[in-house]
């Protein structure tokens, strides 16, 4: 496993360089169908005119990820808090950019005291296929962060190989279907199969499911007969620049 940053990392928060770059946020809406309510938004990075993820994401290198990070969780909990966000806000973070996690989230911290945004009703949530050989690592962080009151989520769940594995060490709140098992699930019974699955052992977890990247209605149907209630997808919502999704906006009929 790759060790994490030395303490030396301090001086990242307090002689970094500001960014060379400016990115702003789309919120896509997380649905819970069975309340009938917008559950979460995550956001997603973009650039400050609404430029594709890449045009950001491709500027950031090893010498700014750190600044990086910590930029993007105070400008998604500014920009959440300015659109008065009802529900959870889901943030996306680097964890190879984190070297001790009970320092390194203090700045998120401060921002949601400053923008009056609730810990609570943060989650901040990772891509499970990059972390397959630093699950030990992630789990320290992702427990770190459950104790100070922030909800975790894994992404991309059944992406890579190290699903299983994390789930032994760490249980999140929330784990994130990955696309790949979602499309066209209603025409595929080993999809439904191993959805199924995952359904029950995150139920004996007490981890909640969500599935995302559904396109179709079938999709939606599918997965509501298999017992998932929190969804996202185009279907239900594309992601909306620096705007946030409200119940009128959701074609809950599928």
């Amino acid at each position: 496993m790759p060790s994490p940053p030395s303490r030396a990392g301090c001086a990242l928060c307090r002689d970094a360089e500001p960014l060379p770059f400016d990115f702003s946020y789309a919120f896509q809406p997380i649905v819970d169908i069975q309340a009938r309510e917008v559950f979460a938004h995550e956001a997603l990075v973009r650039g400050p005119a609404g430029e594709p993820a890449d045009t950001v994401l491709s500027r950031v290198t090893a010498e700014n990820r750190y600044s990086f990070d910590q930029a993007c969780r105070e400008k998604a909990i500014r920009t959440a808090a300015g659109l008065q966000l009802p529900s959870f806000l889901s943030i996306n973070f680097l964890p190879n950019a984190i070297y001790r996690p009970e320092v390194c989230i203090r700045s998120t911290l401060q921002a949601a005291e400053r923008y009056g945004f609730p810990v609570e009703r943060i989650i901040f949530e990772t891509v499970e296929g990059e972390q397959v050989s630093d699950g030990k690592w992630l789990a320290e962080i992702l427990s770190e962060y459950k104790r100070i009151g922030f909800k975790t989520a894994i992404d991309d769940f059944g992406a890579g190989f190290a699903g299983l594995n994390l789930l032994a060490d760490f249980h999140p709140d929330i784990v994130k279907l990955d696309m790949a098992l979602i499309r066209g699930i209603d025409h595929s019974r080993s999809r439904r199969a191993i959805v199924a699955g995952v359904i029950s052992m995150c139920d004996e977890l007490d981890i909640e499911v969500i599935a995302e990247g559904i396109e179709t209605a079938d999709e939606a149907r599918c997965l509501s007969d298999l017992g998932i209630r929190l969804m996202q997808g185009y279907w239900f919502g594309r992601p909306r620049f620096e705007h946030a999704a409200g119940e009128a906006d959701i074609p809950w009929s599928f």
